[in-house]
């Protein structure tokens, strides 16, 4: 698979849940410290190379970005000037965004589509809070307030659509129910800020977390006391996480070490891939829901990757 080159820094890549040949990317100018940014919709050709399919450009960097799980043409942006966007892409660029809800304080870091209900979605920011928001009202549903610190990534249960967990700066996981008046459960999962969380596709009781301490840790919620595994092998702050929707022990890493590591959790030798094809911080991956084994990471390179499991992603 081919690469594409952005004008900015990359901060997220997420596959469509629609489309097999399509991804989202998040870009910030200069690092995303300040300046203007872009989000990217580009089309993937197995013969030919990666084209951008529509851009929109910002005032303020983007960090992040989730498709709608209901309707094929709708993107959420999370914005560092606090703002949460709505990009439409049956609409063109100068009708875009359709919407932006600005109630977050500071960067909004996260953005995190319901894939239970599909009518939903979740943000998080540095101004230490989730907010729960639908597309049919102009505030936000809820306001989840109770980390002391920046929350980095809040993200839904992939079975239940009222329950989400949060990973925050102050070294806690926070799981919430949206049916109670505060959350359900506080795992102390670090030592050092945590970055990144997501639950297995497989077990819903099953959450990783990623730290600055560079490693990633595997949690039952029933039981929590002590991690199920440690994955140990980035050499710095592991940025994000995620679980393969298709092998249940599978988990992709990205880092400020510039690798991408895939993990098998559930076994003795858990390091099953290790891609070093960035050279700046990997701060953004995911992993296709339909192919199986299909790779997307950006960075601060520049530079968007697509690549399938046990090839090289700089191969043309």
């Amino acid at each position: 698979m081919p690469v594409f080159k952005t004008p900015f820094n990359g901060y997220s890549v997420k596959f469509s849940p629609f489309y097999e040949s399509r991804i989202a990317v998040a870009t910030a100018q200069n690092f995303g410290i300040l300046g203007n940014g872009r989000l990217h919709v580009l089309d993937l050709n197995p013969a030919g190379p990666i084209t951008e399919h529509i851009a929109f450009d910002t005032a303020d960097g983007v960090y992040d970005v989730s498709w709608s799980e209901s309707h094929d043409s709708l993107l959420v942006a999370a914005i560092a000037d606090g703002s949460v966007k709505l990009y439409d892409l049956a609409l063109p660029p100068t009708s875009n965004p359709i919407r932006s809800f600005h109630e977050h304080t500071r960067e909004v870091h996260s953005a995190d589509y319901n894939p239970v209900r599909r009518d939903s979605f979740l943000t998080s920011s540095w101004d230490d809070t989730s907010k729960l928001w639908t597309l049919d009202r102009p505030t936000s549903v809820r306001t989840f307030k109770e980390h002391a610190y920046c929350v980095y990534s809040s993200v839904w249960n992939p079975r239940h659509g009222d329950v989400f967990a949060s990973a925050s700066g102050d070294c806690t996981v926070r799981i919430w129910d949206v049916r109670e008046p505060g959350s359900t459960m506080i795992i102390p999962a670090h030592d050092f800020e945590v970055l990144s969380c997501d639950w297995n596709k497989y077990d819903d009781c099953c959450i990783a977390t990623a730290s600055v301490d560079k490693s990633i840790r595997v949690w039952d919620v029933r039981s929590y006391r002590t991690p199920v595994s440690v994955l140990n092998g980035h050499g710095y702050a592991v940025r994000k996480v995620k679980f393969s929707p298709h092998r249940q022990g599978l988990l992709a890493s990205c880092s400020y070490d510039m690798t991408v590591c895939l993990w098998d959790y559930m076994l003795e030798d858990a390091l099953v891939g290790r891609y070093d094809h960035h050279t700046e911080f990997a701060v953004g991956i995911d992993m296709s829901v339909l192919v199986e084994g299909l790779l997307a990471s950006t960075g601060w390179d520049e530079l968007v990757y697509v690549w399938q499991h046990g090839t090289d992603p700089r191969a043309p």
